[in-house]
């Protein structure tokens, strides 16, 4: 007969915790989070979008110039050289920018640019500029950067009417970046709302929620556009004038996750989880938050990062359009009516950087949203 110590260790053995009880113990938001950090490529995207956004709340602060200044002598001025060299050949950490001069083309007789080596302006940190609301709170003059009077800097070149693209693409991004949220938050909520009674439900409450839907789906997007930017009175500011075409085109625009919510629902309210809980007497909403929700987590997740990048491009088009937000606001939209003449492209290439932070947030929140659904799958392991 063994003793008692050799069974002790024989039992300890065998049903001993696995070495990383963490995994089996932690929480649904825990495993999502474990999950995401294992996903290089969500993980970058993140960053990018967070220094999207704190770009966005501090646009003021990073912009060397408002949205109303403009300079008439450097119309279509092409991005501002730095040089880390001054003219005894000298290194400095802190880059020097040229004076531009404007000229004729002999040839073209075109309107050109050239770096006037001789008159060089150091950029200077925490300057002094125009006046502004630092986050709407007090007012001040302080800019990140800068370069002395008379000196100009374009880092991204100017616009047809020598506005600094780069504060105008910074400034642009609290539109750009921001509305679009509003309008992906209110559809989320309708359409998980109103999907999941229609599929926990179903009978008539199921038939009236669908033909409503249907009604809603055969309106021809952008002619509501079109319609809603006219029937809007033109005293109302430009910017509040857009959001209320954001937050009505939402309210239509709700109908394609419903339809998802509702199939999943239906699915999962016959499973035995779900039965368990009704007999024990749980209440529906109970059950539709605590049981159902979870079980598709991954395609909400993947549906509202995906309607952001639909929501910005939206606004990007609209603005394109001229529907949407329109001058002297601005946007990234905005930014690339310039972007309509193929003359302004192959004069003026710098005008198409707009469209790269553009690609850029749509990749990123793409990104986002395949590693979230990957984290957020109930069934991956």
């Amino acid at each position: 007969m063994k003793p008692m110590t050799s069974i002790g260790k024989q039992l300890s053995t065998r049903f001993k915790r696995p070495p990383n009880n963490d995994v089996y113990y932690s929480s649904q938001w825990r495993l999502i989070y474990r999950r995401l950090k294992k996903h290089k490529l969500a993980r970058v995207s993140l960053i990018i979008l967070a220094v999207f956004y704190i770009a966005a709340i501090f646009a003021q602060f990073l912009a060397p110039y408002s949205l109303e200044s403009y300079d008439s002598k450097y119309v279509n001025a092409p991005p501002t050289k730095l040089s880390f060299k001054d003219s005894e050949g000298h290194f400095h950490i802190i880059p020097y920018v040229n004076e531009l001069k404007s000229g004729r083309d002999p040839v073209t007789l075109r309107k050109v640019f050239v770096q006037d080596e001789s008159a060089r302006h150091q950029i200077r940190f925490l300057v002094k500029g125009e006046s502004y609301k630092f986050l709407g709170l007090f007012s001040t003059t302080t800019h990140l950067f800068g370069v002395d009077e008379p000196g100009r800097i374009f880092m991204f070149g100017t616009d047809g009417m020598g506005r600094d693209l780069l504060s105008r693409v910074v400034l642009g991004s609290q539109i750009s970046l921001s509305i679009p949220l509003i309008g992906v938050f209110i559809s989320f909520v309708l359409g998980l709302f109103i999907g999941g009674i229609s599929g926990y439900f179903g009978g008539w409450i199921d038939s009236v929620i669908q033909r409503f839907i249907e009604i809603i789906r055969s309106f021809p997007t952008l002619p509501l556009w079109m319609a809603l930017s006219a029937a809007i009175p033109a005293r109302v500011p430009v910017v509040t004038m857009y959001l209320y075409i954001v937050i009505i085109f939402a309210f239509i625009g709700w109908t394609d996750l419903a339809r998802v919510a509702r199939g999943k629902f239906i699915s999962l309210k016959n499973e035995e989880y779900v039965l368990a809980a009704k007999i024990a007497g749980v209440s529906d909403a109970k059950i539709i938050i605590k049981h159902l929700l979870p079980g598709f987590i991954s395609y909400l997740v993947v549906a509202t990062t995906l309607a952001i990048p639909g929501m910005i491009l939206g606004e990007t088009a609209m603005s394109f359009l001229g529907l949407g937000i329109r001058s002297p606001a601005t946007s990234w939209g905005v930014l690339l009516q310039e972007a309509q003449q193929i003359e302004n492209i192959a004069l003026y290439p710098w005008k198409l950087i707009p469209l790269g932070f553009v690609i850029v947030t749509v990749l990123t929140f793409n990104f986002l949203g395949d590693g979230l659904r990957d984290a957020a799958d109930p069934y991956k392991k």
